[in-house]
């Protein structure tokens, strides 16, 4: 055939080329095949024609045909879109991948020009830039707005590169592209939530500074009033543990709502921490501030409903301005929240503005928390005990370690002062486990005395509580000091179990587990729930000093301390009554069988040394002040004539009665206030108070006393009513006759101490019930601690059991009596005759 074609007769005798190329396998000389492309021409020389051959290998284009074939199965599989155009831009080949992502099928495309895809929010001088790049460079990566066949504009990451001829002439473009909508609306998403608050909205710290930045400049260029607010929502937290995150997430955007409904448009409420809101209000002077304050509170306080509950909002507020304040944003955030904890600690006004005094009050406080620091390393600290004392024997059955602080500059600072600050600032766990450790040390160093040690009780803070190395804390104190835990009671408050009962009830327990005896501490201050002394394994209740101070004046606080007490009994808990500093409040609590005391009235809060002390000497309660003792005779004469007086105490010496006396009813009341008082004789005419108007009142505060009129003066109406009533037991005229006088007063006390045997059996049947709960209580626990444990038992007998079925050997169960009670299959294909195994 080439013959053919190159020997065909011509008309003319010019040169011919062969009109195209032949492609065929030819050999080298080493005898390898390869594909050629063979070109022949032919031409007359001197009447011969001559012949010419030209040869191209084909080897290298084959592979890489073989490559594009791959390249472009690659690219029909490629998740990023794929286009081929030739040097003008038309389409000439799409992936799959580009019909998902525009929307355009390939027989919309190809032959088209890619301006089909052009959103128009590129303009020219894009695509010139973008054109010159390909032909200077040969390649261009960007992003592009483009747009989909059903009119949507997206965004995409493009990358075109030109491909070249051998020559240097551009013959084709492939552009790749990815639809980055998501990644877009991510790095949006990003962006705002780098100023704004993802849950309610508003501007976070970040543009709020930015903002303050601004607004501050405009204040020094214009002299413009600036003032900031912070708002601090008070209950969050007590929902968010009471009703749960989703409530208080509720809370919270309805609180920013108000706020932001209450400002004006030039202002900014910004969500600054977990509940607070700052409020930036340019062109605002302090007097409109303070209006709006009052203004948002109101607004605050308007009940709303949220997720089904009734919610009334309080806030503290804070106020500061630029530039007497403060003249950046930092120094102005700063005095916001001083100005705001000082309206959070006085509850008569929930807005305070800042001043130079609280900013020296707060420099103050973090002075005295560096020293805190320190306390510990200098050897400031001490620890200090105060006596509990049995009303039943009267001794001394425990005390309580207090924590002293005492400074070389500040001096003796008050527990209530660094108390709380050690807790905000972090420093409480190192405090309370070096407390520990050295009411170890205290209690090791009386034992080795050889004095008698009853238990300690140790104060640990909420957050020392919540803290996971507390229990470690315990044994290594007890531990490193040899201490028997029975020696060791840990006092927490309700406070410290608020927060997370379950794991509060699983760290008691724990505690418990040790043998250390647990107190709660302060009840009646805090939420006084029955169900902590129900769940929780206390062994004390005290009751709170703010109950004890006033009960013997104080019906409100008698009834609920009264009632604190019958609950605990009734759950066989022992009751301790704080602050006792009075005659009157120890007798009143005696009657009441309430177990122990502490305070002032038996022992201030003293030294190691002065403990060891007071356990060497035995110090006791007076005998007239044991629940179970005989009281002493007291008799009150209150007249306001002191010959009186004087005479009827020689008339009652010869008795042996404690008597007192006063010149008046209010001196009479005092003398009840301070001392237990059995009968009283009072004068009927007094200035100021009579007799029977004395006696009422000391009727109602003192239930228990018997009470005689001794007047020359018969004020019948007077007198018969307070008869009546029962504020008198005996009405006696002056003058009297002393054996008949002595008889009466005589025959009252033996009353009165008729009433107290019966109040002495009343105490011991209600002791005795305590202690009979106690030991149910205890007993209960045991119980199910060995009910557990047997059922521990039976389920890894019942695992055991069922491993015995797989076990190649044969192996039999027998009981104490010699019968089989289990036999694996093993052991019955011994005995195939035997039908039963088990029971024989």
């Amino acid at each position: 055939a080439v013959e053919d074609r190159l020997t065909r007769s011509d008309s003319t005798d010019q040169p011919m080329l062969v009109d195209a190329p032949f492609e065929l396998l030819g050999r080298r000389k080493n005898g390898e095949e390869f594909p050629m492309e063979l070109a022949l021409a032919r031409w007359k020389s001197d009447s011969t024609w001559l012949f010419s051959t030209t040869v191209r290998d084909l080897t290298e284009c084959r592979r890489q045909q073989a490559q594009i074939k791959l390249d472009a199965a690659v690219f029909t599989q490629a998740r990023e879109g794929i286009a081929v155009t030739d040097a003008n831009g038309t389409i000439l080949w799409i992936n799959r991948a580009f019909s998902v992502i525009t929307g355009y099928a390939e027989s919309d495309v190809v032959g088209n020009n890619l301006r089909l895809l052009h959103s128009g929010r590129q303009d020219a001088e894009f695509y010139r830039l973008m054109w010159q790049s390909l032909k200077t460079e040969g390649h261009w990566v960007s992003e592009i707005w483009n747009r989909r066949k059903d009119g949507s504009i997206y965004p995409e990451w493009l990358t075109i590169s030109a491909l070249r001829n051998d020559q240097g002439l551009t013959t084709h473009y492939i552009g790749c592209f990815s639809d980055i909508s998501e990644a877009k609306a991510a790095e949006n998403r990003i962006e705002w939530l780098s100023h704004f608050d993802p849950l309610t909205g508003l501007p976070n710290r970040r543009l709020l500074q930015d903002r303050t930045e601004r607004a501050i400049s405009r204040v020094k260029r214009n002299r413009e009033a600036l003032t900031m607010m912070l708002v601090a929502i008070d209950q969050l937290k007590l929902v968010n543990d009471t009703l749960g995150h989703h409530v208080g997430d509720a809370l919270l955007k309805e609180a920013g709502k108000r706020l932001v409904a209450g400002v004006r448009q030039q202002d900014t409420v910004a969500r600054l921490g977990d509940r607070e809101f700052v409020l930036l209000l340019p062109d605002t002077v302090s007097s409109g501030a303070a209006h709006l304050a009052a203004e948002l509170l109101r607004k605050l306080s308007v009940p709303c409903c949220l997720e089904g509950h009734d919610l009334r909002l309080t806030a503290s507020i804070g106020i500061a301005s630029c530039p007497e304040d403060g003249a950046d944003f930092d120094m102005l955030l700063k005095c916001v929240e001083i100005a705001r904890q000082r309206a959070q600690s006085d509850h008569s006004v929930r807005y305070q503005f800042y001043s130079d005094d609280m900013y020296r009050q707060v420099l103050a406080s973090e002075q005295l928390i560096r020293a805190l620091g320190h306390a510990i390393e200098l050897d400031q600290l001490q620890l200090v005990y105060q006596p509990f004392v049995d009303l039943q024997d009267g001794r001394i059955s425990g005390m309580e370690a207090l924590l002293r602080w005492h400074h070389p500059e500040f001096g003796t600072v008050s527990p209530a002062r660094f108390i709380p600050m050690a807790e905000r600032s972090g420093l409480i766990n190192g405090i309370g486990e070096w407390a520990l450790q050295r009411a170890c040390r205290d209690i090791r160093n009386w034992l080795d005395l050889g004095i008698q040690v009853p238990q300690v009780a140790v104060n640990v803070s909420p957050l020392q509580f919540h803290d996971n190395q507390l229990i470690v804390q315990v044994k290594n104190a007890m531990q490193e000091w040899k201490i028997d835990p029975a020696l060791l009671y840990i006092e927490v408050t309700e406070g410290a179990l608020m927060d997370d009962a379950a794991r509060g009830e699983a760290m008691l327990r724990e505690l418990k587990n040790l043998g250390l005896k647990l107190s709660l501490d302060d009840f009646g201050t805090g939420y006084s729930s029955l169900s902590y002394l129900k769940r929780f394994p206390f062994d004390k209740v005290k009751i709170d000093q703010s109950f004890v101070r006033d009960i013997v004046t104080d019906n409100n606080d008698a009834v609920i301390v009264n009632v604190i007490i019958s609950m605990a009994h009734g759950l066989g808990l022992k009751v301790v009554a704080e602050g006792v500093e009075t005659q009157a409040q120890c007798e009143w609590l005696r009657t009441s069988v309430c177990d122990e005391i502490q305070g002032y009235f038996f022992s201030r809060p003293v030294s190691a040394q002065g403990i060891e002390e007071l356990l060497k000497e035995g110090r006791h309660l007076p005998a007239h002040l044991l629940r179970l003792k005989k009281p002493r005779r007291t008799l009150l004469l209150v007249d306001d004539e002191p010959n009186i007086v004087s005479t009827l105490k020689r008339v009652f010496r010869r008795d042996g009665h404690l008597i007192l006396s006063a010149n008046s009813g209010p001196e009479g009341l005092d003398v009840l206030a301070k001392h237990k008082v059995d009968v009283i004789i009072a004068d009927q005419r007094m200035p100021g108070m009579t007799g029977v108007e004395f006696l009422r009142a000391a009727k109602a505060s003192y239930p228990n006393t018997i009470r005689i009129v001794l007047s020359g003066y018969t004020e019948l109406q007077s007198v018969t009513d307070a008869i009546n009533e029962g504020a008198i037991y005996r009405f006696l005229t002056k003058p009297w006759d002393d054996d008949q006088l002595r008889d009466h007063i005589h025959k009252a006390f033996e009353y009165m101490e008729l009433l107290e045997g019966n109040r002495q059996l009343d105490i011991n049947i209600r002791t005795a019930n305590r202690d009979l709960v106690a030991a149910n209580r205890q007993l209960g626990d045991l119980l199910k601690i060995k009910d557990d444990q047997i059922e521990r038992d039976e389920t890894t007998l019942t695992i055991a059991r069922q491993a015995l079925q797989f076990v190649p050997v044969p192996v039999l169960e027998v009981d104490a009596r010699g019968l089989i009670d289990v036999a694996n299959p093993a052991t019955a294909d011994l005995f195939p005759d035997v039908p039963a195994l088990v029971g024989m």
